[in-house]
């Protein structure tokens, strides 16, 4: 079940938070930035999991951890964007089959863990580069029939709470 809604991301009750980034992203702009302040460890742990398997675009990786406030958290990272083609370079544009396969790699995620409910923002539409309106009907068509909540934070409200169902 698909819900879009107004707000600030980072204050969902969601089980699980999801964004885009690209294979050994340096978590430097966006949400991923924000991510990165409220969860140090999960920059660390990526870089590992990169380093150890080297993710292609189109994956989806999913962290547990303990953020900077003390509580329990999941984030899921979609890989949507190419990686930079050489170390310290800014990561390459999202592309819409990536955004396909990654939205895959959730539903499958979602499914195996039973995720109780996951919170998108306008995925791989920010520093990814795309545009909604070919975004949204592919998050549509992929995710639409799930069981769970997921709440797309359609607009992006700096510290306001969404009304998640």
């Amino acid at each position: 079940m698909l819900h879009f809604v107004s707000g600030d991301i980072l204050l969902s009750k969601a089980a699980a938070i999801g964004h885009g980034i690209a294979p050994n992203d340096d978590f430097k702009q966006g949400l991923a930035l924000a991510l990165r302040e409220r969860f140090p460890s999960m920059v660390k742990d990526f870089r590992h999991y990169c380093h150890t398997n080297h993710p292609k675009a189109g994956t989806a990786w999913a962290w547990a951890g303990v953020g900077a406030d003390g509580h329990a958290t999941r984030v899921i990272n979609l890989l949507t964007q190419e990686a930079a083609l050489e170390h310290g370079q800014h990561p390459g544009r999202a592309k819409l089959e990536n955004v396909n396969h990654a939205l895959h790699a959730l539903k499958k995620l979602i499914e195996q863990e039973k995720l109780a409910s996951v919170a998108l923002p306008r995925l791989a539409t920010g520093v990814g580069g795309l545009e909604w309106k070919d975004v949204e009907p592919l998050l549509k068509k992929v995710l639409g029939d799930l069981k769970v909540p997921v709440y797309v934070y359609s607009e992006y409200k700096r510290g306001v709470a969404a009304k998640e169902a």
